[in-house]
Formats: structure tokens, C-alpha cells, sequence
């Protein structure tokens, strides 16, 4: 286990969350990682083992919106890992609408997958990320976390959020030694875009993201990207 480095992704098995594990898993990396449906995450992991048979990968069916899904998760974590060097926080949910109309309840559900998630994830991955000596946070973030518009709602207003918790992470891990990334991704090409119309040029792939956080990690120790702000060539849609 020391002597490979150790990914932690929530939200692993699907679009972004599962390009990075995949990512993470050809470099070289050992990784703990998450998502809802059990099935999906029971087939990833058989993937990983049987693609890198020298490397350990642990899966785990948690939702991490729920205390009883963090709990799980944050035990999986201490029962399997002795030092954790990078963390993804990208577990989350998009629900369209506007504040005035959204259903009753949106605000609610959408704070505690994208924002609860993240942060209580981070506080139970913290401590052993103190073994690390590359250790590095990056947090999902979107540029609905920098624009606001019609139909944004409640999802505009957590990422608004996951954006200001990664600010303020970076700050108290200054002293740390612990870098904290925050990443603002526009339109890619993932499951929340499924049934769209549009070309697939007019996104990003998951794998240009994953690509991103990968050449953020591997900087030298005295630099730190703070934000990678990425959208499709064309622009938003």
C-alpha cells in the first residue's frame, strides 16, 4: 500500500467520477471509490481488478447524500487505506428549475449530494491524507458556480456553494502542505446529457476533465492550480 500512491473518487462509476478512476487506475494508483447503484459498482471494480491485477481497487455502494451512506463510506476508507494522497469530491445531482417553482423539497436534496457529500467526505479523508506527502483535494465543481442563469435554481446554488467550501479549504490547508483544487467544468458529455439532441462536439469529454486534474496533480509541490475553468469549444450551451 505505501509504496502506491491512493485515489479516493465518490461518484465513481459514471461519466467524469468514473474517467478519473480509470485515469487513476492506468497510472499506477491504488482506489477507493463510490457510487449509488451496487451493480454498477460491483462491475467496475471486477473491470479494474482484471485490467490491473497488481494494484488494489475498492468499491463501495454507499449514497453519500444520506449520514448512514457517509458512515460507510468514511469506514471503508479507515479499514482499507493507511494514507490517502488524492481525493475527488464528485458525487452529485442535477435537477433543472427555478427557485420560485422547483418542487418543494429541491433545495434540500440537492444541498446534501452536492454540498453534505463533499464536505463531510473531505473531514473523514482528511486525516489521512496527513501521511501523504503529495496529498491534493479536488473538488467537482461547474461553471454554474460562476453563472448564473434562468433554470439554474437549486443546482446553481450548490455549486455556487462547493465553489466557496473549496476557497475556504485552501485556505485552512495552507499549512498543511495539502493542495485544493476546484474544478468548473461547462457542458461534457455525461449521463445527465442523455437523450440531448445535440452533437457531440458541442461537449467536452469526461476523459479531457480527467486529463485536466491529472496534469494539476502532477505539478511540482511548490505550485497549486487553484481552479480549472474548461468549457466546450463553441461555449456554453
Amino acid at each position: 500500500m505505501h509504496n502506491r500512491l491512493v485515489g479516493v473518487v465518490t461518484g465513481g462509476t459514471k461519466g467524469i467520477g468514473k474517467a478519473v478512476v480509470e485515469s487513476l487506475a492506468r497510472t499506477g494508483f491504488d482506489v477507493l471509490f463510490c457510487a449509488r447503484n451496487e451493480a454498477d459498482v460491483q462491475a467496475l471494480q471486477n473491470e479494474l481488478v482484471a485490467k490491473y491485477a497488481d494494484q488494489s481497487f475498492w468499491g463501495v455502494s454507499a449514497d453519500l447524500s444520506k449520514p448512514a451512506g457517509r458512515q460507510l463510506f468514511s469506514q471503508a476508507l479507515t479499514q482499507n487505506c493507511s494514507q490517502v494522497d488524492l481525493l475527488l469530491n464528485n458525487t452529485g445531482v442535477f435537477l433543472p428549475g427555478g427557485i420560485l417553482t422547483e418542487a418543494e423539497g429541491t433545495l434540500e436534496k440537492l444541498v446534501e449530494t452536492n454540498i453534505y457529500s463533499a464536505y463531510h467526505i473531505t473531514r473523514a479523508v482528511f486525516p489521512l491524507m496527513k501521511e501523504s506527502k503529495r496529498a491534493h483535494i479536488f473538488n467537482l465543481c461547474s461553471t454554474a458556480s460562476i453563472t448564473a442563469y434562468v433554470n439554474g435554481g437549486s443546482y446553481a446554488i450548490t455549486k455556487f456553494g462547493l465553489l466557496g467550501m473549496s476557497k475556504v479549504l485552501r485556505e485552512e490547508l495552507k499549512p498543511h502542505g495539502v493542495k485544493v483544487t476546484a474544478i468548473l467544468p461547462g457542458p461534457t458529455k455525461t449521463a445527465s446529457w442523455e437523450g440531448t439532441d445535440l452533437p457531440d462536439d458541442r461537449f467536452m469529454q469526461a476523459s479531457d476533465v480527467a486529463d485536466m486534474l491529472l496534469a494539476t496533480y502532477n505539478l511540482s509541490p511548490s505550485a497549486v492550480v487553484e481552479e480549472i475553468l474548461m468549457r466546450p469549444l463553441p461555449g456554453d450551451i
